[in-house]
């Protein structure tokens, strides 16, 4: 038997459903209450309606939130690349070409160290907010190093994405057509069965535009849905790539022409914003507001990985929003719950509305708005996953 519980006195609560409160697209309600019943959503309102249930639980003032929704993170790796992060803050560019480090010493390492390098990052992220996150392969790069990184990432997660054309294996250097055949053939074979998502980072130094639609292509033949990692270091295919096969997101953004901006207006391919990427590589902003203005969705998250975004804080990734990408911290809060949840084609995860999962956090702050306004400061106090309070 499930028991409801209450958390009353509320003072601001995001629910993300503009039918409720104040009409906005965070559908905000001031000095609410929400109930939970089992692992779901069964009422949001003023306190001073709240039904009867079986537990209480005082918010104390505080603000509650839909748990973020990270939907772009690569969390499969091993060792970490902190000689190349200072080597770039001392003056070296980014290029795609630090992956190979990762990826000798992912294959180096054995599966319970994967895991438990995998665990730490989630903890780390949970502690932090993050109750839905997706997390890809591309660190092994062999069928074996694959297959296996999805079969651990889909233990902790059902978000799970195939990422063998991440580069193009250092084995294969001199022959990147016989990668490709790899990536679309055995290896696809053996990591569709762990995976809902298909990958590709669409880049100079990766992997062209032919090549991605070839793989994206293999995928969705096999029946996973496309995302791609595109436009982040240069302009290029890969947002009208992502446009053409429907995929769920297009990832980075940051060097946009008006016809990539207007094709994801005109389509259901979310825009995901990776600011902790730029903020680690000194790289140009993407510039949300533009997207905003033209009508995409645009979803915030942390692309944790240990080369060019080492952060698991969604907080931190929407401050720098908010500071350096032209969002509102309403817009920013919406891109980092609902938005990531649309960039995942969920409905029952980021936002706090009947019938949603029940997570959600609760901030030691009066409103969400103090996640940009208090930047680096550990403000998420209580986190529920599926109804339950995390310890």
């Amino acid at each position: 038997m499930s028991s409801s519980t209450v958390i009353t006195n509320i003072a601001t609560l995001v629910t993300n459903d503009p039918s409720l409160g104040d009409g906005s697209p965070l559908g905000l309600i001031q000095d609410a209450a929400v109930v939970i019943d089992g692992d779901r959503i069964a009422w949001t309102g003023e306190s001073s309606k709240a039904p009867a249930t079986d537990n209480r639980v005082d918010a104390g003032g505080r603000a509650v939130l839909p748990g973020f929704v990270d939907s772009h993170s690569h969390l499969v790796f091993a060792g970490d690349r902190t000689q190349e992060f200072n080597a770039r803050m001392s003056g070296r560019s980014y290029s795609a070409g630090g992956i190979r480090t990762t990826v000798a010493a992912t294959r180096a390492a054995t599966d319970a160290e994967l895991e438990a390098n995998l665990t730490r990052y989630l903890t780390e992220a949970l502690r932090q907010g993050t109750t839905t996150f997706e997390t890809k392969s591309g660190y092994g790069l062999t069928t074996e190093d694959e297959s296996r990184a999805l079969r651990i990432a889909a233990a902790h997660t059902d978000e799970v994405t195939y990422l063998g054309a991440h580069i193009v294996s250092p084995d294969y250097a001199d022959d990147p057509a016989a990668y490709v055949a790899l990536v679309t053939g055995e290896m696809l074979d053996a990591c569709a069965p762990y995976a809902r998502w298909i990958d590709v980072f669409c880049e100079k130094g990766a992997f062209d535009g032919d090549q991605a639609r070839a793989i994206l292509t293999a995928g969705k033949a096999k029946g996973l849905h496309p995302r791609v990692h595109a436009n982040q270091l240069s302009y290029g295919p890969g947002v009208q790539l992502a446009v053409e096969l429907d995929a769920a997101s297009a990832d980075h953004c940051t060097h946009l022409t008006d016809a990539d901006v207007d094709a994801l207006a005109h389509s259901r391919t979310v825009a995901t914003l990776l600011p902790g990427a730029e903020f680690s590589t000194r790289a140009e902003w993407p510039d949300a507001r533009r997207l905003l203005a033209a009508g995409v969705t645009v979803a915030l998250s942390t692309d944790c990985n240990p080369g060019s975004s080492f952060t698991s804080s969604v907080p931190f990734c929407i401050a720098l929003a908010v500071r350096d990408m032209g969002m509102t911290p309403d817009e920013a809060v919406w891109s980092a719950t609902a938005g990531g949840a649309a960039a995942l084609r969920r409905d029952d995860v980021g936002r706090l509305s009947t019938g949603a999962y029940a997570d959600l956090i609760t901030l030691d702050a009066p409103s969400h708005v103090h996640l940009a306004y208090r930047p680096g400061v550990p403000l998420v106090t209580d986190v529920w996953r599926r109804g339950v309070r995390q310890g």
